[in-house]
This record gives structure tokens, C-alpha cells and sequence, in this order.
């Protein structure tokens, strides 16, 4: 059996929300017997090792470079195509040129597509079966980035809410299945396009690696937030939270620490590592070392959709987790007491304080969270899910 796996960005490290889920798909694609070929982009020097990591798995990999600030000029082009600007940030032919040449004369059994922008290169293309794994809709997040805009923002962002959209239904009305991440997922899918009916496969947790390795180095009063922080939605949410919220915080506990950890810190998250008691870490090798000096994990996330890896993984760690209700909204039904959703900064700031107040509480509140998650939320599961959509297609049986 043959994939032509298609994704932004090389899927190793699984260090990133979506290098994440493209890597655990990815490698069960591997231990089911698929031969893979991968079309992705290099967007930093290290990306070279991904790609060298893959081959050594026995992936073929075609990776272009990617400059980000150099797209963004040529993804303009945009507007005088009236397309989506998404589409053009993301056009190489580098790419195309390995997807034609992986999909003709002989089609694989499997076309998979990760995130709708990769999605340009696989409409054209023959294959036995096309899903596209959404996980949530891009064209919301722009909508999503308009609403919070001033004028010329809403208009450009509105645009491409709008243009996307339109592309968004196309794939999903010519691929074979469209998969999202969650219920809250599935219901804004059929309602911007209807007629479709999406399958909902979430991410799942590494429960082997994100396990607490005890409390000898935690601290009481010490909050975490991970993410990637060039990230937009987390540069917003965590300088919100720390100019809307730790002051109070700070007020009642002096001791009260915040730790922001996470690769490519922007100057607005730089500079808050000079307000008390916050640290921004930069890249770190491993996270669980810092989730375990924390009492509480934080996602106060205004722009957010789909299931947070962060909330998951910090959950995972045994952490009781204080998030906003975008950000909590992929996580369907969860164990009562293990995490606060807060709406706004009084409500934040009550939850937080709520787990320093009480560190025993805390400690039981985690000892949940991590039960829950890995009854619920194990790689396995969602792998299984996978495996039925690939059955129900005509592709399960990987000795053909």
C-alpha cells in the first residue's frame, strides 16, 4: 500500500500542535505497512534533521524551503487572482512536481492532506482515496482574526475568511472524507458547508511522555503556559494574561511565579520575563521537567478553535488547567474540578488563585486531569477511529 502524505511543515519534532498530530499519523501509517511519501516545507534550519529523520524511516521526502516573511509579499499575487492568500503563500513547484510525478501513472492507495492549503496539490491528482484532515476550518480562524481587527483588517481578513471558505468547499466536496478535531468541530463544518458530513478525529496524548515525574520539584504557586510563541494566538493570550491578570495574582501570592516555555518567543513575550516572578524559557528541550514545577497550567487563548494540545498535554502532566472557553471547547465532557473554564480576567484570576490557595486540592484536581486523559485520550484511540474510516474507504488492507 502507497501514501502521498501532504503537510505544512516537516512533521519532526513532534514539538508543535500540528507537527504533532502529523507525526503520530504519520508513524502509525508506517507501523501498519504503508510505503510514505511525504511533500511538506523546511521553514528553519533544524528542519533539516526532520527530513533526514524521516528517510532514516524509510520516507521519502521532498521539503522545500519556506521564508515566511518572503511568502507573505508574494502570497499578494492573491489579490489580483482572487483567490484565497493562502493558497499562493503556500504554492511551490518543488511540490507539485513530486505529487504529480507520486500520483501518475499510478495512483497511490491513500492521498492524505493535513491543513486545506496543502490541499492545491491533491485536486487534480488520481488517487484511490483523498482525505483531508481539516481539523478545524482555517477559513474560521481568519474570520476569527477579522472580528478583532481594526478596518483594514477586518476587510483583508474578512477577506479571506470568505475566499478560503469557498476553497474549504471544494476540497470537502471532491476528497473521499474530510476529518475535523471535535464535535464543536463538526457542527461549524455543517454549517458553513452543508451537505458534507465530516468525520471527527481527534489528536490524541503520548501518556508515556507527558507522565509527572513527581512533586519533589513543584512549586505551589507557580503557573505554566506552553506553546510555540510566535504563534499569534498564544503571543495574544499569554500577554492578555499577564498584563490583565498577574498583577492581582502577584498582589495575593509575592511569591507567585509564571513560566512561559516555548520556542521562538516574539519581542511582546520576551519582554515579560521583566515583570515579577515571570520567566520565558525559549526553547526547551523537553516539557514535562517544567510542567512539573508548576501547580496549574494556563490557556487563556482569545483566538482558538479545535482541541489544544496544551490543555491535553498539561493535563496529562497531572495539572489542573484554568482556560478560556475557546480553548477548552474541543474537549467535549471533563471530569468536574479539573479544569476551570474563565471567561474574561476576574474569572481567571479566580481560578488561579483558586488552585494556589488549595495546593492539596490542586494535587488531586491533576491526579484526575491525568486519569481522565489517559482513559480517554490515548493515541491508540484515535488511531482505531482512523483505521475504521480507512476500512469504510477500501483501504485498510495493507498487504495489497
Amino acid at each position: 500500500m502507497r501514501l502521498v502524505f501532504l503537510c505544512q511543515r516537516v512533521p519532526w519534532p513532534p514539538d508543535r500542535g500540528d507537527r504533532i498530530t502529523t507525526w503520530n499519523f504519520l508513524q502509525h501509517f508506517l507501523a501498519r505497512g504503508f510505503r510514505v511519501q511525504v511533500g511538506c516545507f523546511r521553514e528553519e534550519a533544524r528542519d533539516a534533521e526532520g527530513v533526514a529523520f524521516l528517510r532514516e524511516q524509510g520516507v521519502e521526502v521532498v521539503a522545500p524551503g519556506l521564508s515566511r516573511r518572503w511568502r507573505k509579499i508574494t502570497s499578494l499575487r492573491g489579490l489580483l487572482t482572487g483567490e484565497p492568500l493562502t493558497l499562493p503563500f503556500f504554492r511551490d513547484h518543488a511540490v507539485a512536481r513530486a505529487v504529480d510525478a507520486w500520483c501518475t501513472p499510478t495512483p497511490p492507495d491513500l492521498l492524505w492532506v493535513y491543513s486545506s492549503s496543502m490541499a492545491q496539490y491533491a485536486l487534480a491528482v488520481p488517487a484511490r482515496a483523498k482525505v483531508m484532515q481539516f481539523a478545524e476550518l482555517d477559513s474560521d480562524k481568519w474570520a476569527q482574526f477579522a472580528a478583532r481587527s481594526g478596518p483594514f483588517g477586518r476587510w483583508l481578513y474578512g477577506r479571506e475568511a470568505k475566499r478560503l471558505l469557498a476553497f474549504e468547499d471544494r476540497v470537502a466536496r471532491t476528497f473521499s472524507r474530510s476529518a475535523v478535531v471535535s464535535e464543536v468541530e463538526r457542527t461549524l463544518f455543517r454549517e458553513r458547508i452543508p451537505g458534507v458530513e465530516p468525520v471527527v478525529l481527534p489528536n490524541g496524548v503520548d501518556v508515556e511522555h507527558f507522565t509527572s515525574g513527581g512533586d519533589a520539584r513543584r512549586h505551589p504557586r507557580t503557573a505554566i503556559f506552553t506553546g510555540v510563541m510566535d504563534y499569534e494566538p498564544n503571543v495574544d493570550g499569554v500577554c492578555w494574561f499577564a498584563a490583565e491578570c498577574w498583577p492581582a495574582i502577584r498582589a495575593r501570592h509575592p511569591d507567585a511565579r509564571l513560566l512561559i516555555v516555548g520556542s521562538k518567543p516574539v519581542p511582546r513575550v520576551t519582554a515579560l520575563a521583566g515583570l515579577p516572578g515571570v520567566t520565558v524559557t525559549g526553547r526547551v528541550p523537553t516539557t514535562p521537567p517544567w510542567f512539573d514545577e508548576a501547580a496549574v497550567a494556563i490557556a487563556p487563548l482569545r483566538l482558538a478553535r479545535g482541541v489544544q494540545n496544551k490543555v491535553l498535554e498539561a493535563m496529562s502532566m497531572a495539572l489542573p488547567v484554568v482556560s478560556s472557553p475557546q480553548a477548552a471547547q474541543g474537549l467535549g465532557t471533563v471530569p468536574t474540578d479539573t479544569l476551570a473554564v474563565a471567561d474574561g480576567a476576574a474569572a481567571t484570576i479566580a481560578g488561579v488563585l483558586r488552585w494556589f490557595d488549595d495546593p492539596g486540592g490542586a494535587r488531586a484536581a491533576g491526579a484526575a486531569a491525568a486519569a481522565w486523559v489517559r482513559r480517554e485520550w490515548r493515541w491508540q484511540r484515535m488511531f482505531d477511529r482512523c483505521d475504521a474510516m480507512l476500512a469504510d474507504l477500501g483501504v485498510g488492507d495493507t498487504q495489497r
